[in-house]
């Protein structure tokens, strides 16, 4: 396969496991070019996108955008569960791109949105009409847990990263307080991340199980099976308290971030409770804010069900970066 040199951009995703690659032109994925590599299988970024380039045929990307499961900070990012060295440097070696920049995975899911097929975005609570250039609100619910805001601006977009998976998780009652010291590990106090991740859907369900003195293990994507056939009641019930403290943990990252533009949720772990989150209580548990609870009806709330919509952000991000005409985000 052959493409012409210096036409499309190259973007990456690149996950705790595995890295998928495509070809981008301006902002659309270019059909067909996506591929997925298992991380295990090579000794850092810079080989993966080397394969990648061959089994492209060679191709020679005007501009390489990569977003990482994991902090970046002066152009260089840190994963958890990777020991790769992911920076400009080795980007531009990589693919010799003119341009190369490097997102935090939730930028990019930021940087995707309004670029995005309709289809592909499920509304769990509907809100007000959407003013132009309103604030909106990413939040990642997978293997971790994080949000990040998303600023329309007069000379284009902004999204801004955190950590927010790491901070405190909330307690509202007894049974909360009981489920973080039964969550509570050799560093203390659980994070919002330990609970409300595909792991952290494993020990509600544990906790569960400790409650009614009847300890059994599942993991996460046999929880939601089960909520999906009715075959085992603790799973249903653990599934209820994650979409509860999944909904205080929004509600209060909304009231924080003010984001009148929507609040979007994305992440395996978002999209496999999709289906369930209007039943399960989330929008009760969003919405209970005590004197501000009908002040949360601001706030619209939205499941991104595309798979592939961090590369959309990457690609749309370095679309912004070349100063192309109408390059600014809507």
């Amino acid at each position: 396969m052959g493409h012409p040199a210096n036409t499309y951009s190259l973007v990456a995703d690149i996950g705790g496991t595995n890295t998928r690659v495509a070809l981008a032109e301006g902002r659309r994925i270019v059909q067909g070019t996506i591929r997925r590599y298992s991380n295990n299988a090579f000794p850092g970024l810079e080989s993966v996108l080397r394969r990648y380039i061959d089994d492209e045929g060679g191709v020679d990307p005007k501009a390489a955008c990569v977003a990482v499961a994991g902090p970046v900070r002066d152009g260089r990012a840190t994963m958890t569960n990777l020991d790769w060295t992911i920076d400009k440097e080795t980007l531009a070696r990589a693919t010799k791109a003119e341009t190369v920049a490097i997102l935090n995975d939730l930028q990019a899911q930021g940087h995707a949105l309004g670029h995005l097929d309709p289809a592909n975005i499920r509304t769990i609570m509907p809100g007000p009409e959407v003013q132009p250039n309103a604030a909106k609100l990413v939040i990642g619910i997978g293997t971790g847990f994080n949000a990040a805001p998303v600023f329309d601006l007069a000379h284009g977009r902004i999204v801004t990263p955190s950590e927010s998976g790491h901070a405190n998780l909330p307690i509202r009652n007894a049974m909360e307080l009981r489920l973080c010291q039964f969550v509570s590990t050799a560093h203390g106090f659980p994070a919002v991340e330990d609970v409300l991740s595909g792991r952290g859907l494993e020990r509600v369900y544990a906790f569960l199980g400790h409650e009614a003195n009847d300890p059994r293990e599942a993991a996460a994507k046999d929880i939601m099976t089960a909520c999906a056939d009715g075959s085992d009641p603790r799973a249903v019930d653990a599934a209820r308290l994650f979409t509860r403290i999944l909904g205080t943990v929004c509600g209060n990252l909304s009231l924080i971030q003010l984001p009148f533009g929507g609040v979007y949720l994305v992440g395996g772990v978002a999209r496999a409770f999709a289906a369930h989150l209007t039943a399960f209580g989330f929008a009760d548990a969003f919405r209970d804010k005590g004197r501000f609870a009908g002040f949360m009806s601001n706030f619209a709330v939205h499941v991104i069900e595309d798979d592939y919509a961090a590369l959309t952000g990457s690609a749309a991000h370095l679309v912004a970066l070349s100063n192309e005409p109408n390059d600014h985000a809507r």
